[in-house]
């Protein structure tokens, strides 16, 4: 077994892409980090003795614990915490013209609603299936990888993500 050491060196290293992961499988910033410390604890308890691939792994355990905590969210009926935090969608007024002195401001109203409406259609899909698409189609994890995640074979995990695609171009 690997030192503590080298475990949290590995963590620390993949620190910014793991919480990208969770955030956008969970889609609260909170229950992200909630993610990655119940993913450390995990961590820790594992041999990494086999593990050749310490970020792949590190996105794996991470991966299942959001997997985890979205089915309890869905037999609890849960929201996400930030949902509310963040008030509701902004308004953009600018009727399509955008003002040379505002354009940026303008420009980052336009992605936090993007955002907020992504969240929005993810919240749609069912947990497999926003892992599937989240750890596919936004972090080009391969789908042989994303199978055994979800639990599932990996044609299984393609037609998740393909569904979960589907769903989401047609929020559009």
């Amino acid at each position: 077994m690997r030192d503590h050491d080298w475990l949290a060196a590995r963590f620390d290293e993949h620190r910014s892409r793991l919480r990208a992961v969770a955030q956008r499988i969970l889609g609260s910033a909170a229950e992200a980090d909630d993610a990655l410390r119940e993913a450390r604890l995990r961590a820790g308890a594992a041999d990494t003795g086999a593990v050749d691939d310490a970020g792949g792994w590190l996105t794996t355990i991470v991966a299942r614990v959001c997997l985890t905590m979205l089915r309890s969210r869905g037999t609890r009926r849960e929201e996400s915490p930030d949902r509310h935090e963040r008030g509701s969608d902004p308004v953009l007024t600018h009727g399509g013209a955008v003002d040379p002195e505002h354009g940026a401001r303008h420009e980052v109203l336009m992605a936090d609603s993007v955002g907020l409406a992504l969240r929005a259609v993810l919240e749609t899909l069912t947990p497999a299936e926003r892992l599937a698409f989240v750890l596919h189609d936004m972090f080009a994890v391969p789908f042989d990888e994303v199978a055994p995640i979800v639990g599932r074979s990996t044609a299984c995990a393609r037609q998740l993500a393909g569904r979960a695609r589907r769903r989401v171009r047609g929020a559009d």
